[in-house]
C-alpha cells in the first residue's frame, strides 16, 4: 500500500508527474490512497486512487497563505494518525517538500518515508531550512528530478535518486499526431505556459511581447495556470500590448501546443530555477521548438541551437532577436522541430516507471518483509 500526498492540485509540473507515479507504482486492487489538499482541481482528479481531501486555502494574501499552509499541515497529520484504512507497513509518498504534516506522520508511526522533489526556489530562507530539516530527519528516500535539482538541494545523509520527468502517454500520442507549421494562418504564435509570478517571467514576456507590437504577422500567447480573478489582480497595473493574448488555466493545454510556432520559458535565473522544466518537454513533444533559460534543469533537457535557444530572460535584445529569427527562417525552425521532436523521445513513460520501480518497490518490499 502506499499512501500519496501532495498540497495544491493544480495543473502545473509536480501534480501532473504525480500522477504519472501514481499511475505507474499504484495498481486496482491495492488500496492505495491519494491524500490532496482541498483547495484547487487539477489533475490528480483523474487518478484511479481514492482521493482524501484535507483543508487547505490558497490566497491573494502571503502572510494570509501561510497561516493557512501551516494549518493545513495540522490537519494532514491528524487526518492521517486518525485514518483505519493505512497498512502499517504503508509507504507515505511525499510529493514536494511541503507536505511535511505527512513527514512528521511517518517519522512518528514508523513507515517509510520517500520524497519526490520537485522545487528548489523556497523561500523565505527559514521555511527552507524547516521544510529541508523535516525531511532529512523523516525520509529514508530522496527523489530529484534533475542532477541539477540534486546538487542545488543536497539534503545529507538520505539516499537519493534521480528520475527525469516524462510526459504521459495520451499527451505523447497527441504529440505525435500534431504536424509542427511554421505559422498558422500566417501568424507566427509565441507560447508561454506559467503561474502569474514575477519570477516565472511574466515581466519579461509582455516586455518582449510590448517590443514586437510592430510586428503584426507574430502574436504572444500566455497560458496562465490561474483563474480570471487572478489573472486581472495580477495584470491590473500592466498595459498589455494588443498583439498578447492571456488565457486562464486549461485542462487541454495540448490546443496552445497544437498551435504554437515557438514556446518560451522565462523563469529569472536570479529568482527562481527551474529542476527540469516541464512545459518544455510536453512543447518538444509536438515539436515545437523553445526558449530556455541558462541555468538549472532545462540545460539536461535541451543543447543550445539545437532543439532551441539558452537566452537569459533579463536580456530582451537577444530574447527578441532570436524571436525575429526564428519568425522569419522556417527552414531553420523545422529544423529545431524534428530535433525537439527526438530529444523528447527519450523522456518516456516507460522509462520513468521502470525507474520510479527500481527505487520505490524494492524499498517497499524490504519494508514489508521485515
Amino acid at each position: 500500500m502506499i499512501v500519496f500526498v501532495h498540497l495544491l492540485n493544480d495543473r502545473s509540473g509536480s501534480p501532473s508527474i504525480l500522477k504519472q507515479a501514481i499511475a505507474a507504482l499504484s495498481h486496482e486492487g491495492d488500496d492505495s490512497l491519494l491524500f490532496v489538499g482541498s483547495d484547487g482541481s487539477g489533475c490528480l482528479d483523474e487518478t484511479a486512487v481514492t482521493i482524501v481531501r484535507y483543508w487547505y486555502r490558497r490566497t491573494l494574501s502571503r502572510l494570509l497563505t501561510s497561516i493557512t499552509y501551516l494549518t493545513s499541515q495540522i490537519v494532514l497529520f491528524v487526518r492521517l494518525f486518525r485514518s483505519r484504512e493505512i497498512d502499517k507497513n504503508a509507504l507515505i509518498y511525499i510529493n514536494t517538500l511541503l507536505p511535511f504534516g505527512a513527514a512528521l506522520y511517518g517519522r512518528i508511526t514508523g513507515r517509510h518515508v520517500i520524497y519526490h522533489l520537485h522545487e528548489v526556489s523556497i523561500s523565505p530562507a527559514p521555511l527552507r531550512w524547516f521544510l529541508t530539516t523535516v525531511a532529512r530527519l523523516t525520509a529514508q528516500q530522496l527523489i530529484y528530478v534533475s542532477e541539477f535539482h540534486r546538487r542545488c538541494l543536497s539534503i545529507r545523509g538520505v539516499h537519493s535518486y534521480i528520475v527525469y520527468n516524462s510526459l504521459d502517454s495520451d499527451f505523447l500520442s497527441q504529440g505525435a499526431c500534431s504536424k509542427f507549421h511554421h505559422r498558422r494562418e500566417g501568424r507566427f504564435n509565441v507560447l508561454m505556459l506559467a503561474s502569474l509570478r514575477d519570477y516565472k517571467g511574466v515581466p519579461e514576456f509582455v516586455e518582449v511581447a510590448t517590443r514586437l507590437a510592430g510586428r503584426d504577422d507574430i502574436h504572444f500567447n500566455l497560458v496562465a495556470n490561474d483563474d480570471v480573478a487572478t489573472m486581472k489582480h495580477y495584470f491590473r497595473c500592466f498595459n498589455l500590448p494588443p498583439n498578447m493574448t492571456v488565457y486562464p488555466r486549461t485542462a487541454t493545454p495540448a490546443s496552445h501546443y497544437t498551435n504554437a510556432s515557438l514556446v518560451l520559458n522565462l523563469s529569472r535565473p536570479d529568482l527562481c530555477v527551474e529542476t527540469f522544466g516541464l512545459t518544455l518537454l510536453e512543447a518538444m513533444a509536438f515539436g515545437v521548438p523553445v526558449i530556455a533559460p541558462p541555468v538549472g534543469g532545462p540545460l539536461e533537457l535541451i543543447d543550445d541551437g539545437c532543439e532551441g535557444y539558452i537566452i537569459d530572460s533579463r536580456n530582451s535584445d537577444k530574447l527578441s532577436e532570436a524571436i525575429l529569427k526564428l519568425a522569419d527562417d522556417e527552414a531553420l525552425c523545422l529544423q529545431l522541430s524534428e530535433a525537439a521532436r527526438q530529444r523528447s523521445a527519450r523522456f518516456s513513460p516507460a522509462a520513468f516507471a521502470d525507474a520510479l520501480s527500481d527505487v520505490v518497490r524494492c524499498q517497499y518490499s524490504a519494508r514489508k518483509n521485515k
